[in-house]
């Protein structure tokens, strides 16, 4: 498993840097959204996938189809109207409720919807911020950024939960997670926040520290939201594309919550600084 687990790990990393590279270095923007947009769809399969499990009827390829516009449009930069996601989450409400119509069953409608609703918030709406993120001056810069300190916190949960770990951190959620392996993610990811002043020069290092802080706490509780999902769901990983990993939810769950803080924190002071 650790075998497995270290080449998938390598194989992701270098996926993750080769599109970076492409796109700092030959301005090839396409490989790096058409990455994020296949995660969207791939972590729209396994959520909606686990929650058939669950015995919930849902429209899980309409679901599917519909988390990736949001995706599509940030890259094509396509906005209806000003702040067109209100716009959108309505327009999306109003379909599912016909498709509930036409069901002529109102037997779990409202877990139906419900789910539909959330799986496509929060797995499209939330990682689609990475593409947002790069499209902020710096962009790339950023993104790599916001990669290294999330992952390298997760890196740091994994090796000082694997080998210090003895106290639960929250049991019924995720047994193996610890808090000696959060304390360990949390130290991980502030050292990768000050490696990251490379990206963004005229950051202090106090400041980058606060970020890295603040983005290994919000890493964790996404790692720890995804957990809870596959709980409820009986569960232990949400796929099984990446060996060793799990599937596309065990990869981005720290990111769902991290990328749009980052987003919209660096946007604040980006827009400061002009």
């Amino acid at each position: 498993m650790t075998v497995k687990r270290i080449i998938s790990a390598l194989f992701l990393i270098t996926l993750s840097v080769s599109v970076i590279l492409l796109d700092y270095h030959f301005k090839m923007h396409w490989p790096f959204s058409f990455l994020i947009i296949f995660l969207i769809g791939a972590g729209l399969y396994e959520f909606f996938t686990l929650i058939e499990r669950k015995g919930i009827k849902i429209y899980k390829y309409f679901g599917i189809a519909v988390g990736l516009l949001i995706p599509l449009s940030i890259y094509h930069k396509f906005e209806l109207t000003k702040g067109w996601e209100l716009l959108f989450i309505v327009l999306l409400l109003l379909i599912i409720f016909l498709l509930q119509f036409a069901r002529r069953d109102s037997r779990g409608a409202v877990e139906g919807i419900s789910t539909l609703l959330f799986g496509i918030l929060y797995i499209s709406w939330l990682f689609s911020f990475i593409i947002k993120l790069r499209y902020l001056p710096q962009g790339t810069g950023l993104v790599g950024a916001l990669l290294l300190i999330t992952k390298s916190g997760d890196i740091g949960a994994y090796l000082i939960g694997t080998r210090f770990g003895r106290r639960p951190l929250i049991a019924w959620i995720s047994p193996k997670k610890s808090i000696e392996g959060t304390a360990g993610g949390f130290i991980f990811s502030v050292l990768a926040a000050l490696a990251s002043k490379v990206f963004l020069p005229w950051l202090s290092y106090a400041h980058w520290a606060m970020v890295g802080l603040s983005l290994g706490v919000l890493g964790q509780l996404g790692d720890l939201s995804e957990s809870l999902i596959k709980r409820d769901c009986r569960s232990k990983d949400s796929g099984l594309i990446f060996p060793g990993m799990g599937g596309v939810m065990d990869i981005i769950d720290s990111l769902l919550f991290t990328a749009p803080a980052f987003y919209f924190y660096m946007s604040f002071l980006i827009n400061k600084t002009l």
